[in-house]
């Protein structure tokens, strides 16, 4: 498919003339027809399957040096839309095929390690007491779908639970509850300590990137019912969605 497709119909865009059945010829003639051509970035100097030569005209060969940034963006930016149209289910496609090279959670950990100064902060997964010495940031849905460090998804562990964790779904029934109950001590301490709720404004500028859901999860006033509903309507569809993408289910093994 490549050979019979790729090095002929790459250039379709500046034959306009070849439509349709025009493309249904033998490959030497198709060789033949487009060397005619006025224009190309390349014409054909030997036909041999995998050991086909071109000859790149010097004109377009400039003009691709010269433009090979904003080339490649363009492409970059049209294979994303393509991949993200026939996976309409799985978001942040683009972080996928570029990924950060590192996750700055460092205004998270400094966030939890404030409340666990005034509280103690009890892990989700195996129930034990946090120490903030040996303090890391979990992604309740993985990173490797969601691609992205919401502060609704992030919550504090071990690093060696968050290892062994690792691109796995948590037990929606066993630790949602664990989490929302976490979180709505979070939001407590927001509200009733001015420190806390200082830490909380700078996490929100790197972690909360839709105002709507901010007013939703963390304005005044929620019960621990409102809290853990509103959390759960955002977590929820996301959650699932991972789930049908194959992610598998988790259970911390010395619980």
């Amino acid at each position: 498919m490549l050979i019979a497709n790729v090095p002929y119909r790459l250039q379709a865009p500046f034959m306009p003339e070849f439509k349709g059945k025009a493309w249904d010829v033998s490959e030497k003639r198709l060789v033949e027809r487009i060397n005619e051509q006025k224009r190309l970035m390349y014409y054909f100097v030997a036909f041999h399957g995998l050991q086909t030569e071109i000859r790149m005209e010097a004109e377009w060969l400039l003009y691709l040096q010269k433009n090979h940034e904003i080339i490649m963006g363009w492409i970059q930016f049209n294979l994303i839309q393509y991949l993200q149209r026939r996976n309409p289910s799985v978001p942040g496609i683009s972080d996928k095929l570029y990924p950060p090279q590192e996750h700055n959670l460092t205004r998270v950990i400094k966030y939890w390690k404030k409340i666990m100064e005034l509280c103690p902060v009890y892990e989700i997964y195996d129930h034990q007491e946090l120490d903030g010495k040996a303090l890391s940031i979990d992604h309740f849905v993985p990173w490797s779908y969601v691609a992205h460090d919401e502060f609704w998804n992030l919550h504090p562990t071990t690093k060696q639970i968050n290892s062994s964790k690792s691109n796995r779904l948590p037990d929606w029934e066993r630790y949602f509850p664990l989490l929302a109950g976490q979180e709505f001590l979070s939001y407590q301490m927001i509200w009733r300590y001015e420190q806390i709720h200082d830490e909380f404004e700078k996490c929100a500028r790197e972690h909360l990137n839709n105002w709507e859901l901010q007013s939703r999860l963390y304005r005044a006033g929620l019960t621990e019912q409102e809290f853990s509903g509103q959390l759960k309507e955002v977590l929820l569809p996301v959650y699932e969605s991972a789930r049908n993408c194959g992610f598998g289910n988790w259970v911390y093994a010395n619980e």
